[in-house]
């Protein structure tokens, strides 16, 4: 059979780990022809400490159209905050590396959609897919833990609701998108656990089991991006659980968590861990 994505030409920015890697692969294994950024190499490691270039994401663009002609699929996966000052409001925090976090996860989304966007835009039937933290129900209803990234994760929400406006004319569609309790390298790491031993992590966190790999939001953009009629999602805030269930894709495990409706039902709500019925 033709994959899915066969001819269809992404661009993913902030692919070097994490979600964006996870869909950077899922996009490939469809068929796509995928482009990548990030800011660690095999011979220089990021250090994370500055933002992606106008330059370097105008050079990308230029160099998509001149090898491919066309882009189908842009995500918006740039994130790169070393440390959050959690729990400390806005005159507790430092207000230089507050401000940089904004500069870190929502400027550069909107570099790089300035950028390319006008190639996406050339034919109809194009996909942006902004990658935040929480839907927009849930992040309108709930602080994010400190001031400066609760602003970060809602504006990129927005910018996806405002992207969706300004690209219906062309026939394109705009998205946000959220993985749910994301086991990524960092938050391995961080409970000293590996893909292979994370249930291990239940005996600190014990809702940590209703965690996802990168690859489920990853088929999450791949799906999106195979579905002709994804006009239908232009503007909303969706999350990897839900489409799971649209589009009957799975975890890497076989298994669909619902996170945002477990960290709702179950853990704001008080109650012991228990994902029967959440994946």
């Amino acid at each position: 059979m033709k994959p899915a994505l066969a001819g269809k030409v992404a661009l993913v920015a902030g692919a070097t780990r994490a979600a964006g890697r996870g869909i950077a692969v899922q996009l490939g294994a469809a068929g796509a022809t995928v482009y990548v950024t990030g800011r660690s190499t095999r011979g220089q490691r990021s250090e994370m400490d500055r933002p992606e270039t106008i330059e370097e994401t105008a050079a990308l663009v230029a160099r998509i159209e001149s090898e491919q002609g066309a882009l189908h699929v842009l995500v918006n996966d740039i994130w790169g905050a070393t440390r959050m000052e959690w729990n400390k409001t806005v005159w507790e925090s430092d207000l230089e590396y507050g401000l940089r976090t904004l500069r870190l996860g929502v400027d550069t989304h909107a570099i790089t959609s300035h950028f390319a966007i006008p190639l996406l835009i050339e034919k109809p039937g194009g996909l942006v897919v902004e990658v935040t933290d929480g839907t927009d129900e849930y992040n309108k209803d709930h602080y994010r833990v400190s001031f400066f990234y609760d602003l970060a994760k809602a504006a990129v929400n927005r910018m996806a609701f405002a992207l969706a406006h300004e690209l219906e004319p062309h026939g394109a569609t705009a998205v946000s998108l959220t993985p749910g309790w994301l086991r990524s390298e960092a938050m391995l790491d961080a409970y000293k656990v590996t893909e292979a031993s994370w249930r291990d992590a239940t005996k600190v966190q014990p809702h940590f089991a209703i965690s996802e790999t990168p690859a489920f939001i990853g088929r999450a953009v791949a799906a999106l991006a195979a579905d002709p009629e994804v006009k239908r999602w232009n503007g909303k805030s969706l999350s990897s659980g839900e489409l799971a269930k649209v589009y009957g894709f799975t975890d890497a495990d076989g298994s669909r968590p619902d996170a945002w409706r477990y960290i709702v039902e179950v853990q704001d709500a008080g109650k012991p861990a228990d994902v029967t019925g959440y994946r």
